[in-house]
């Protein structure tokens, strides 16, 4: 979407406005104002004339300028019916300098999530990955992890979804029939978040959030263990999920110190018995906190461990 575009639709997002007034404020010519606002329509807007002005009456069901129209943030979005990865066009994106883009998919084709795992990402969900630069160094970078998690579980609950976060990087629906004698790993997985990163010692130079939302999909269509919105609450208008998603991250983003607090409201991994496996070894007992920047706190028989990264199993109580 071409910048005129945006700022029409910005622009149209408040209420009616004439034709003059929108050449004004854009500094365009009436002609390009007429042209922009047929585009709108091709793109699946409802855009009426009326003695006040122009005055959208329907907004498309998905996209680029859907998700942007009333959006409270400046991400710029880019959208595809279709992409390999989200995470793999944001990097091309950051790479070449982008900012604040959100490259937002309605399937994607060759998914991943954490640990090179394969991710099913069907049509009818909510695939994104956010590009940004934040003010801090890089071992600052994994708190926006966790924002993301808030983000996406703050949207799926007002989506009807009880939804609560795993650490490190999971949103679930926690289960409550798990058989006797098995593990808890965590719940049925609604979504995923997988965070990348490029800076130098004491400056980030990009960081990339991508998230995986199993939104209007059938469960069948889905791998065991996950869920999604329309199995457990029906359908979501994803323009707005996405939109309360984005705005959610966003001021978060602004305020890292909020970031634990919101974290630890929406968490399902603290006060359980865990196991975790980390590249060296295996630690197992009590998640009793998290701490900046995200790392977990285990209470072992040995005392305290802070783990940083690693899979985390939820285990049965003793």
């Amino acid at each position: 979407m071409n910048e005129t575009r945006r700022a029409l639709l910005a622009e149209l997002a408040s209420g009616p406005v004439s034709g003059p007034a929108l050449a004004e404020r854009l500094d365009v010519s009436r002609a390009a104002v007429w042209k922009q606002v047929e585009a709108l329509r091709d793109e699946g807007f409802v855009v009426e004339s009326t003695d006040a002005g122009y005055v959208v009456s329907e907004v498309p069901e998905f996209g680029a300028g859907a998700v942007e129209y009333g959006l409270d943030t400046g991400y710029r979005i880019e959208y595809h019916d279709s992409v390999g990865s989200t995470n793999d066009r944001g990097r091309e994106l950051a790479k070449a300098g982008e900012r604040d883009i959100v490259i937002l998919a309605d399937e994607q084709t060759g998914s991943r999530g954490r640990l090179r795992r394969a991710w099913s990402a069907p049509s009818g969900g909510v695939w994104l990955s956010i590009v940004f630069q934040p003010d801090c160094p890089p071992a600052h970078a994994p708190v926006y992890t966790l924002a993301a998690a808030v983000a996406t579980t703050r949207a799926a609950r007002e989506a009807g979804v009880d939804a609560s976060i795993k650490w490190p990087n999971d949103v679930l629906v926690v289960s409550t029939d798990t058989p006797d004698g098995g593990t808890d790993r965590g719940g049925r997985k609604l979504a995923g978040i997988l965070t990348e990163m490029e800076g130098e010692a004491n400056r980030v130079s990009w960081v990339l959030v991508g998230i995986g939302v199993n939104a209007n999909i059938d469960a069948s269509e889905l791998p065991a263990g996950a869920t999604s919105i329309r199995d457990e609450a029906g359908d979501v208008e994803r323009r707005l999920f996405v939109q309360r998603l984005l705005e959610v991250f966003d001021d978060l983003r602004d305020d890292p110190d909020a970031i634990l607090d919101a974290w630890r409201e929406y968490a399902d991994t603290l006060g359980r018995r865990v196991r975790i496996e980390t590249p060296t070894e295996t630690i197992e007992g009590e998640a009793v906190d998290v701490e900046f920047p995200g790392a977990l706190v285990v209470r072992t028989s040995e005392g305290d461990r802070v783990v940083h990264t690693g899979d985390c199993e939820h285990l049965r109580p003793v």
